[in-house]
């Protein structure tokens, strides 16, 4: 007891047969032999233990035995034969780690020094990651690529020997463990596959007695020499393993933790981790007395698939007793989860024609299920292929990969452009009798080539066009193409091989029918070409599919008919340049501008008219086309640019319909000199005085061109003389001079200086021009002054004076106006309070258009309303009678005067005064304070109310008033109830 871990033996290797994953029995045959220098023997009876096993069920116990155990005993089977398969090895998921979970070898009881005992292997699936293998047992090493030996002599060995051993990247923090058991030869073996079934097999792994794992207790023993002591290795625990989706009952008992010490003080047990006291926690409990571990719910290995815990033993007063172990527990995996498709629909496509081998597409499914597991091994097939043509199975699946490629030739898109397969995918290996399934649909198109090369539908087309149209379909080829449309193999293109030397046509492709529009896109001459004969060939814009002959139907000929219509007369030369001198005078004949008829076979007349003649110089006979001149031609008009003048002729026949053409003539103008030089520009100043600067800069400009333009010759006139006594011109180049005074001073004024110009032309052109020139008195700058200006406007003494006197005029006129302002002013002012009579409001009562009531109102009369014009009415109406909008006819009251200078202490008397007199003056407005309501105006139409009498003539029947309703009812009583009364 007193040899570290301990604990009861259940039957491990048949547990381990049972649920451990069946590739790792596969992966212990091959371990087996690639390393034919382990010593021992391996778990291989295992895999021949299964073949039994599945025997015994086949003739024994199928009648007994569930669906569980069927599906147990075949995955023993096929994980024992996995490694045995020639030609079929198994592709599953690559996970980095190892390849089992846990090792066990069967080792003698004396392990040499160096000894290989076992070969570990790790699944790398990087292919470059660097592992380094470290083991936890001192005696025992691990090579770089995963053999395990002895590191010293371990003799005369008592119990088995297990110890973990860890794979760690050298350049990446992952961590991989598996465990590894050295079983002692001699020692009880488990219990052989055919002697007990499967529901017993189960009922060991789940309701067997649980091991009880005991602490560490750290003994010496003694050393002969230096009383030293070592201190014996630690057992590494072996894994818990745990199968998911169990049924229970629950709490279910997994082991039993003890301590040596438990005897001498009482012990508290308790485990953590992820599971016991972290997330997720509660799976696991123990008992703190009795140390017995449970699992409280079903596992789910799809969700977390091991844990780690820490078990832990303490006093009653919370003190350590023994060191932490750790428990390793793996749930394993059951077939609980199918396989499941990654899209219901998939869609591929492969090439019509494609041979045999050709890859389609690539179904996958993956599976919850454990893949390093039959469970999570996925196996494809096909279950169907609609349609079957040309046969039932084109197609084939990659039981492994899930790639689909054909097994046929055949595939033709014109006969069969889709394909539905339906696949399955199935889970342990694809074992149709225990796995799970699933399926998925496959949609194949077929997609074209170009197999079919186009044919046009004839093999010979007509057409006609008419001449000189551009842009006419002549005809329409039709083709046919089997390919798929609106791609490149169906597009189909057209080329004119023969018959149109010139290019007169060309075929454009119609995109929507395919159809090839045959166009003209130059002119046809009927007079020189009747008809065409062409020869055109059809292909497509793909090239044809290797193997495929143009068709012959791909070649025909088209014939067009040219149409003869009236064309109009030509001018042989359009526009027509002719060169005449200007001036010519009216009258002259300039060209004889004639057009020609194309028409040769028709004999037609041609006739001329003018079209465009912008200066209306020009006329054109009617008949042969002779133009001649109706005015001067002027070169330096506005109608004519860069010397060309132009106009146009129209000509047409007598055809039907009738046809015109346009002619252009253009006549270019020689310059004769015809226009003298003037002078620029028309105005300046100088100073009184002679300066240096006191100078005027002419230009001359003439209309006319070279030679008849400058130098240019410029001089005074001899006539006034005063014009060369008080001037002199000097000309500066060819079309500038200056003019200047001759005299030291000259009078401000204006003066009118005449300057004779004359032009280079033969005979020369002179032109007698006029500057206006004012003289001016200028500042020390240069410039005229403001008094210089003036005079130099030519303003004396007497003008100056006529308006000063007219501003004082205005002036005044201003003075005056605001003097009467300020004395009506204060005439206001003065003005008493009560108004004048001529002020008197009360005739602002306007008459409004009246428009009446019914047929008595029509005639009234508006003049009661008026301001009366005399007051003898008012003075002989009745007394107690009086209209208050009328002002009495009595003494007015006498209202207090205000004082011219009134001080201001007396204003506020004033005003009261005035307030008493307002209020005790019957005459005084507003009259119709008091209004009067009984007076309706004398003489009115409309006779009294009161002459209305209610007495009733007798013969009235009021008695309709009682159907009138309960608001007629008193009415009815007063007039129709007198018998009642």
């Amino acid at each position: 007891m007193g040899t570290g871990f301990l604990w009861t033996e259940r039957s491990i290797s048949v547990s381990a047969a049972l649920l451990r994953q069946t590739s790792r029995v596969g992966v212990s045959l091959s371990s087996r032999e690639e390393d034919d220098s382990a010593p021992g023997i391996t778990e291989v009876h295992l895999a021949k233990k299964a073949h039994l096993f599945l025997f015994f069920f086949l003739t024994r116990g199928f009648a007994k035995m569930n669906a569980g155990c069927v599906i147990l005993a075949c995955t023993l089977l096929v994980g024992a034969s996995s490694g045995s398969k020639a030609g079929q090895p198994l592709k599953p998921p690559c996970r980095p780690g190892f390849s089992q979970n846990f090792y066990t070898v069967i080792v003698s009881r004396d392990v040499l020094h160096g000894q290989s005992i076992l070969k570990v292997k790790f699944e790398d699936c990087q292919r470059n990651r660097e592992v380094g293998f470290v083991s936890s047992d001192p005696n025992f090493s691990v090579r770089p690529d995963g053999t395990v030996y002895a590191e010293q002599e371990v003799a005369n060995l008592s119990e088995p020997v297990q110890f973990m051993v860890t794979a760690r990247g050298l350049h990446d923090p992952h961590i991989w463990e598996t465990t590894v058991k050295l079983a002692l030869a001699g020692h009880p073996h488990p219990l052989p596959f055919t002697k007990i079934g499967i529901e017993e097999m189960l009922s060991r792994v789940w309701d067997s007695p649980p091991r009880v794992i005991k602490f560490l207790r750290k003994h010496q023993r003694g050393s002969s020499a230096s009383g030293l002591r070592r201190q014996k290795r630690d057992w590494v625990i072996p894994p818990i393993n745990v199968p998911e989706n169990s049924r229970g009952p629950f709490p279910h008992m997994l082991v039993r933790i003890r301590s040596d010490q438990d005897k001498d003080v009482g012990i508290r047990y308790s485990i953590t981790g992820a599971g016991a006291d972290q997330p997720p926690s509660g799976i696991y409990n123990i008992d703190p007395i009795s140390g017995n571990m449970f699992v409280t719910q079903p596992l789910d290995r799809e969700e977390r698939a091991s844990f780690h815990l820490r078990a832990h033993a303490v006093d009653m007063n919370g003190n350590q007793v023994e060191n932490p172990i750790d428990l390793y527990i793996y749930v394993i995996d059951m077939n609980d989860n199918r396989p499941e498709f990654q899209n219901q629909v998939y869609n591929g496509s492969v090439a019509e024609g494609s041979k045999p081998g050709s890859s389609v597409m690539q179904v996958t499914a993956t599976d919850s299920d454990d893949s390093t597991t039959a469970n999570g091994m996925v196996r494809y097939r096909i279950l169907s292929q609609t349609p079957h043509s040309p046969i039932p199975n084109m197609f084939t699946i990659n039981s492994e990969t899930g790639d689909i490629v054909t097994v046929a030739a055949g595939l033709d898109r014109e006969k069969v452009s889709q394909y539905t397969i339906i696949v399955q995918a199935t889970d342990m290996e694809g074992n149709l009798n225990f796995g799970l399934s699933n399926t998925a649909t496959a949609l194949i198109s077929v997609t074209d080539i170009n197999d079919n090369p186009p044919e046009l539908t004839v093999r010979t087309f007509s057409g006609e066009v008419p001449e000189n149209k551009v842009n006419v379909v002549v005809t329409n080829l039709t083709v046919v193409d089997r390919d798929q449309p609106h791609s490149p193999n169906w597009n189909a293109v057209y080329r004119i091989v023969s018959g149109d030397p010139s290019g007169h046509f060309t075929i454009r492709t119609n995109p929507i029918t395919n159809e090839g529009m045959l166009t003209v896109i130059k002119p046809v001459d009927f007079e020189m070409n009747r008809a065409f004969m062409l020869t055109v060939v059809v292909s497509n814009q793909a090239h044809l599919a290797s193997g495929i002959q143009s068709s012959l139907q791909s070649t025909a000929g088209v014939t067009i008919s040219v149409q003869d219509v009236n064309e109009p007369p030509v001018f042989p030369v359009n526009p027509k340049m002719i060169r005449f001198e200007e001036g010519v005078p009216a009258g002259t004949t300039l060209i004889v501008f004639a057009a020609q008829d194309p028409d040769h076979f028709i004999h037609q007349t041609v006739r001329y008219s003018k079209l465009s003649d912008p200066a209306n110089w020009l006329k054109i006979n009617r008949t042969n086309g002779q133009i001649t001149t109706m005015a001067l031609l002027d070169r330096e008009s506005i109608y004519v640019k860069n010397n060309v003048y132009e106009a146009t002729f129209l000509a047409f026949d007598n055809g039907s319909p009738q046809a015109s053409g346009t002619g252009t003539l253009q006549i270019y103008l020689i310059d004769v000199n015809d226009n003298a030089p003037v002078l620029i520009p028309r105005e300046a100043q100088v100073c009184e005085r002679a300066r240096p600067n006191s100078r005027i800069n002419i230009t001359a400009s003439d209309a006319d061109v070279d030679p008849n333009v400058g130098p240019f010759v410029f001089e005074l006139p001899s006539f006034p003389a005063s014009v060369r006594r008080n001037w002199t011109i000097s000309r500066l180049s060819g079309d500038y001079a200056q003019l200047r005074l001759r005299i030291p001073y000259l009078e401000a004024g204006v003066y009118e200086i005449p300057i004779i110009v004359s032009d280079s032309g033969n005979p020369p052109l002179s032109n007698r021009s006029v500057i206006r020139v004012k003289v001016c008195p200028c500042d020390d700058n240069g410039d005229c002054s403001a008094t210089g200006a003036v005079a130099a406007a030519g303003l004396g003494t007497g003008a100056i004076i006529a308006i000063l006197i007219c501003i004082i005029i205005l002036l005044s006129m201003v003075l005056l106006f605001v003097v009467w302002m300020k004395r009506r002013e204060k005439e206001r002012q003065a003005k008493p309070l009560l108004i004048d009579p001529e002020d008197d409001v009360r005739d602002n009562i306007l008459k409004y258009d009246e428009e009446g009531g019914g047929e008595e109102d029509q005639d009234y009369d508006l003049s009661q309303l008026q301001q009366p014009e005399s007051l003898d009415h008012i003075i002989n109406k009745p007394t107690g009678v009086r209209r208050v909008d009328e002002r009495p006819v009595i003494a007015e009251s006498q209202y207090p005067v205000r004082p011219s200078l009134p001080h201001p202490g007396d204003i506020g008397d004033f005003i009261n005064d005035g307030l008493r007199a307002a209020d005790n003056d019957p005459t005084a407005p507003p009259y119709d304070s008091l209004l009067v309501f009984d007076y309706e105006g004398s003489g009115s139409t409309a006779g009294s109310v009161s002459s209305l009498n209610s007495t009733s003539s007798g013969d009235q029947d009021y008695d309709y008033l009682n159907d009138w309703g309960p608001r007629f009812k008193k009415l009815a009583d007063l007039y129709g109830g007198g018998d009642d009364d």
